[in-house]
């Protein structure tokens, strides 16, 4: 970074430089602190400072957007006027709408916060400690750990001043044999780091590596499965980024009308079942206002500033809200609800762990996490991925052993009409999504009938 701005004068600076008739700016200050290791010792850590922009010009009816890195006012005027040249040779958008205006931030005037590599003053020496734990039952340990904290300013001619930190970390961890043959993986997501034990991800790394010494060779099928909260998010995720209201409306996806229009109003999943996101979720929290780099169908350049609060998806089953731009909500004549950067999966009178739905299963399988998921299609929400670092036989209420991989085919929207027991809802971090979509809070589910459509050579 060159200038010797605070980027509030770096914001009022590029504003003013807009020839537009109106500008919103998206300026982002960013930190990060990473540590990584393999074979049971760290190989690399860092840390890392930008500031990056977006530029969001409006002429007539029309706008455009341009991104790029703003450490210093010459950068941030020429994304101002990149944006500027592209928003006057741009067509009449058809999400335009009055900007919002006139919001401010109580802690607008604050300087940005950042993290550190003090941030793993703790963690490191429980580090060494699984090292040496892990080396000496002749365990492996690949993985990393992540910090991130971003300062976003949003500031606009028309009188927006707002301002948030989202601090954001994860770690995810792989044991392995010595010889390589056996594979587990945890991971977990964070807001500081107080909260993550590396003896204690060791232990649980050690456990499934034990469950793997005996191995068994199973057919695909329906089997009566368990899915942990981290495989529950791979699946949640994908729903929520296809749960936008114009798609829908449209007849372009699970949630939409046979005939025209939305299922908003619909049973779509068992009466316990509810599905929201929530700026204040205590651990999840994330930005209270609407942010909006281009627009799609979930984002509106027109709506950057927008107050957000708790959005209910799902409530006792039924769907009640879809993902709500301004234009979109005029469009489906439903209320507007932007998309929020969490989602919280709750099933009502739900209580204990995946020990005890492991405790309560005859015969079945353990799941850890799924990966390579891919949309098959999009009227069912049908998905096909593969499982990965351990599938695990249970026996009577216990863990006998590890079976080969499979590719599944299931949709996760029918998922929530046929689960038989949940547990309690925990934070968790998704093995496929977590580096895009890191605030999640699941149950674990079991479904008597989930679908290992083949076997998978994948270890």
């Amino acid at each position: 970074m060159t200038t010797q701005l605070t980027p509030q004068d770096l914001l009022e600076r590029g504003l003013a430089a807009s020839a537009a008739d109106d500008c919103t700016i998206l300026l982002r200050h960013r930190t990060s602190a990473n540590l990584r290791w393999a074979n049971n010792n760290l190989t690399t850590n860092g840390e890392m400072r930008a500031v990056e922009a977006t530029v969001v010009s409006f002429s007539g009816a029309g706008a455009a957007s341009v991104s790029g890195a703003a450490g210093s006012l010459d950068q941030l005027v020429e994304l101002v006027a990149a944006a500027d040249t592209a928003a006057a040779a741009s067509s009449p958008a058809e999400d335009r709408a009055e900007l919002v205006r006139d919001r401010v931030s109580p802690d607008w005037d604050d300087a940005p916060e950042a993290t550190s590599i003090g941030v793993y003053d703790a963690v490191a020496p429980a580090l060494g400690e699984a090292f040496g734990t892990a080396s000496a039952a002749d365990r492996i340990l690949y993985g990393f750990v992540d910090h991130e904290v971003a300062t976003t300013y949003l500031g606009s001619t028309a009188g927006l001043r707002l301002r948030h930190v989202q601090p954001t970390g994860h770690w995810t961890v792989t044991g392995k044999s010595v010889d390589l043959t056996r594979s587990a993986w945890v991971g977990g997501a964070t807001r500081d780091f107080t909260d993550v034990d590396p003896v204690a991800f060791d232990a649980t790394l050690a456990q499934r590596l034990a469950w793997a010494e005996r191995s068994v060779e199973i057919p695909a099928g329906r089997y009566d499965t368990i899915l942990p909260p981290t495989a529950v998010a791979d699946l949640a995720i994908y729903a929520y980024w296809t749960a936008a209201a114009r798609p829908a409306h449209e007849g372009r996806s699970v949630f939409g009308r046979r005939g025209g229009g939305t299922r908003i109003g619909e049973t779509v999943a068992r009466q316990a079942v509810g599905l929201y996101s929530d700026p204040g979720y205590v651990g999840l929290e994330c930005a209270p206002f609407h942010e909006a780099d281009s627009s799609d169908d979930f984002l509106s350049v027109f709506d950057n500033g927008l107050p957000l609060d708790r959005a209910d998806w799902i409530r006792n089953g039924t769907l009640t809200a879809l993902g709500q731009t301004r234009f979109t909500a005029a469009m489906t004549d439903q209320p507007l609800t932007p998309y929020v950067d969490n989602l919280i999966l709750d099933v009502d009178g739900a209580s204990g762990g995946v020990d005890d739905l492991v405790a309560g299963t005859e015969r079945g399988l353990l799941l850890t996490c799924l990966w390579y998921i891919r949309e098959v299609d999009p009227q069912t929400l049908l998905l096909t991925g593969l499982t990965r670092d351990g599938v695990y036989l249970v026996e009577n209420g216990e863990i006998t052993g590890a079976v080969n991989n499979f590719r599944f085919n299931e949709s996760p929207v029918d998922l929530l009409n046929r689960f038989s027991h949940a547990g309690a809802t925990v934070p968790t971090l998704s093995r496929e999504w977590g580096d895009y979509f890191g605030r999640t809070a699941m149950p674990p589910l079991r479904v008597p009938d989930f679908n290992m459509s083949s076997v998978s050579q994948a270890r």
